[in-house]
């Protein structure tokens, strides 16, 4: 049916699923400092976060993704000569597309993890730093356990369209599935098999990312629940 190429979508596959996850660790670092800023007091640093999450959430995908992969690469190119490196340096694939997909939905969960610190009772880490608890561990004790259970829900759905954004990295070269099932469909004249196969991975992928992070929230809430009865 798929012509010999479906080991070669599967290992697709795999690279799709581990830039996913890659991506996704760089976003989560990148949301939780623009939530920060955009809750600092300093009001050039609340600007400076509220700047990067209202200027990449308004560009689509695409268009970062070739502004960053190509002109960051103009960008390494022009600078490296300075630190005396001579040669061409050419971006992988793989680096360029976790680097702007992190930053790109590093953004949206600034947003998200706001919205989640703002929703804290401030008594709570006001009671933590009255107990003589330092900033940061009022900080990682108090608040990002309940910071966590609070934004799961917007998590989740940023997982899951930065899954699925996964398939626009293939534009720049990275050999996801979408690329090898574009080659295969190329080659077989079979667009429709091939690119339904990739349609159901990518709902296979999904469908289980679903079941963990609701298995999740359920477990991140149930000391919550049972104070709610």
């Amino acid at each position: 049916m798929l012509h010999g190429y479906g080991p070669t979508i599967l290992d697709g596959a795999w690279l799709t699923l581990g830039l996913a996850l890659t991506s996704m660790a760089l976003a989560i670092v990148l949301g939780l400092v623009g939530a920060a800023c955009r809750l600092s007091p300093l009001k050039w640093l609340a600007l400076l976060g509220e700047s990067y999450a209202t200027l990449v959430r308004g560009l689509p995908d695409l268009v970062l993704i070739l502004l960053i992969f190509y002109g960051g690469q103009d960008l390494v190119n022009r600078v490296a000569p300075l630190f005396g490196h001579p040669g061409y340096i050419d971006i992988n694939p793989f680096v360029a597309g976790v680097c702007t997909l992190g930053f790109i939905f590093g953004a949206y969960l600034s947003e998200t993890f706001r919205g989640a610190f703002m929703a804290i009772p401030k008594g709570q880490g006001e009671a933590g730093l009255a107990h003589g608890m330092s900033g940061a561990k009022v900080f990682f004790r108090i608040l990002v356990p309940q910071m966590i259970r609070l934004a799961i829900p917007g998590f989740t759905n940023n997982w899951l369209v930065l899954t699925k954004s996964t398939a626009l990295i293939s534009v720049i070269g990275l050999q996801d599935m979408m690329f090898k099932a574009k080659n295969a469909a190329d080659a077989t004249h079979e667009p429709f098999t091939f690119f339904l196969t990739v349609a159901g991975l990518y709902l296979v992928l999904t469908s289980l990312s679903l079941l963990t992070l609701r298995y999740l929230e359920r477990h991140f809430s149930v000391g919550t629940r049972a104070a709610l009865l």
